[in-house]
Formats: structure tokens, C-alpha cells, sequence
């Protein structure tokens, strides 16, 4: 092979090698940018709660667009009064709801409680979700609410206008899934009574709520939920000294379109107005009452009936 043979088949062959390269390179990079436009898709994280509670107050859960949740709450008596109040079983409270998704992040609800014989209506609006995305790192939702209590007055507790029984709440609920397992959350809560039981009593009542989920198994979690009310805030803030925090322990069964919650709380209540700032049952003494939970939901999604 001659000198100017070698040089063009050197540069022959280095075209061709350009070439290929080029190809190989613009293939390599559509295919980083397929990865990558994968990536940006967010995936949500689901279930961080079984349902929209946790025990007694709210999860970051909502129910789902166009589905109805029908539920009925019991509270016992303490677990101390022994066999002449069967444990507990002879007092029972109870509250009946009903809660309706409007869209993926709206949904409101209604209830009544036997105790005081209180109504309350409540909206809760998703405001982030949690997702593979970094920006996205937990689950945010805004619950508010209001209560009103229908009880006749007497002389222990008179109203003298209507406006004197309303109470209302505001929460910020943030919650993470951390894995597979375990949740946890985070509720800055503020409660207001328009009337107070005693003219020592704050109207407003500031609380934090701590809540987790352990997930045993497909169907059964461990839950746990505290509200921390401090005594002091500032100087003009005195909470009543003979309230406790509130602390709940409870066991969540689901089977098929039915979830079960059975807990074990130092309080009686079964709404905030109840449960924050108004607990006066202690772990320690055994003021120790028994509750249990049941959640039904009903679709009126016509897509989904069809599926």
C-alpha cells in the first residue's frame, strides 16, 4: 500500500469512526433525556393514614373525589370503674358523620355528638402532596372547623345567645411516609370558644398534635397520637391546670371497604373541642377509656362503578 493509500484510508476511517461516534452519542443522549423527562414525572405517595383520622383528630388523608365516608364513633366510660360499670361499657358517647371528597385535594363533612350535643361541619384542603420530587417531601393539608353546641342552658351553663355556642378550629397537618411502614404527622392547632366553662378559662387554646402509623401487616397499623397544650404562653395564655394532654393508643383493622380503629385514650371526646384543652382523665390514675372507630365508604364515581 502506497503512502497516499494509507493516508486515505486513515481518513476513511476516521470519518466513519466520527460518524458512528455521533450516532452512538445522539442515541446515548436521547436516551438520558427519556430518563430524565421519566424523573420529572411525580409519583405521590398514597395511604400515609388508612383514613382521615389518626385516633381522634384528623390525618393528612382526604377522602377521595366523589366518595362518601359514613362514620360512627364510640366512646366508653373508664376502664377503673370496674365491674359495676362492666369496664366502662354501661356510659357510651357516640358521634355520627358524614364526610364527602368534592375533587383530589377538597372535602367537607358534618357530625353530631351526643356529648353537649354538639354538631360540627369542617372542610379540609390538600395543599401539597408528597411525591418522588424534592420540592414535594411531605404531605400538607388546612383543616377548619366549627362547632356548635345544642345543649339545653342551665344554671351550671347558660347561653344567652346563639353565637355563645359556637367553638372553632384551625389546624396546619403535615405528614411524611417515611417508608413502607411508617407515617408520621405534625398538627400546630388553634382553638377557639366563644364561651368558656369558667370565667378563668382562655377563649383561645393553642395545641401541637403528634401522630404516627406503623403498618404490621397489609391490613393492620399500630397508631399513636398526642396533643401537647401548654400551660403558659406568654402572660395573658393560663390553661386550666386540672386538664391533661391528650394521649391515644389504637389498632386499625381494614376489610375491604370497612376500617376498624380501636384505641385506648385518656379522653372522651371525639372532636377538638372536646379532646384539646377539656381532657381531664390521666393515664397514671387509669382514667383509661375505650373507643373504637368504624369508617364506610360509598363511591358515586360512575368510572369507577364501570371498572
Amino acid at each position: 500500500m502506497t503512502k497516499k493509500h494509507s493516508i486515505a484510508f486513515a481518513i476513511i476511517l476516521l470519518v466513519k469512526s466520527t460518524i458512528s461516534f455521533s450516532q452512538n452519542s445522539a442515541s446515548d443522549l436521547l436516551d438520558i433525556l427519556k430518563d430524565d423527562s421519566l424523573d420529572t414525572t411525580p409519583i405521590y405517595t398514597t395511604s400515609t393514614f388508612k383514613t382521615t383520622r389518626v385516633i381522634n383528630g384528623q390525618s393528612v388523608e382526604s377522602v377521595a373525589p366523589r366518595h362518601l365516608d359514613f362514620r360512627i364513633s364510640h366512646r366508653f366510660g373508664k376502664l377503673s370503674d370496674g365491674y359495676a360499670e362492666l369496664w366502662g361499657l354501661d356510659q357510651a358517647r357516640i358521634r355520627m358523620g358524614l364526610e364527602y371528597g368534592i375533587n383530589d385535594r377538597l372535602m367537607v363533612g358534618i357530625g353530631r355528638s351526643s356529648h353537649q350535643k354538639t354538631w360540627d361541619y369542617f372542610a379540609k384542603y390538600k395543599l401539597l402532596k408528597q411525591s418522588n420530587q424534592k420540592h414535594h417531601f411531605a404531605s400538607i393539608s388546612a383543616y377548619l372547623a366549627a362547632f356548635t353546641n345544642t345543649m339545653a342552658t342551665s344554671p351550671a351553663r347558660k347561653f344567652y345567645n346563639n353565637t355563645e355556642r359556637q367553638s372553632y378550629c384551625g389546624q396546619i397537618i403535615i405528614a411524611k411516609k417515611i417508608n413502607d411502614k411508617l407515617s408520621l404527622q405534625l398538627s400546630p392547632t388553634f382553638l377557639h370558644n366563644n364561651k368558656t366553662e369558667t370565667l378563668f378559662d382562655e377563649n383561645d387554646i393553642f395545641s401541637i398534635g403528634w401522630g404516627g402509623r406503623y403498618k404490621i401487616s397489609k391490613r393492620t397499623s399500630f397508631n399513636l397520637e398526642y396533643y401537647y397544650t401548654p400551660q403558659k404562653i406568654g402572660e395573658n395564655y393560663q390553661r386550666d391546670p386540672l386538664f391533661k394532654n391528650n394521649l391515644s393508643l389504637g389498632f386499625d383493622i381494614e376489610t375491604g371497604g370497612h376500617v376498624f380503629q380501636l384505641h385506648l385514650s385518656n379522653s372522651r371526646g371525639v372532636i377538638e373541642s372536646q379532646y384539646i384543652g377539656s381532657t381531664d382523665g390521666s393515664w397514671s390514675n387509669g382514667d383509661i377509656f375505650y373507643g373504637f372507630n368504624i369508617s364506610r365508604v360509598f363511591s358515586f364515581d360512575k368510572k369507577q362503578s364501570k371498572k
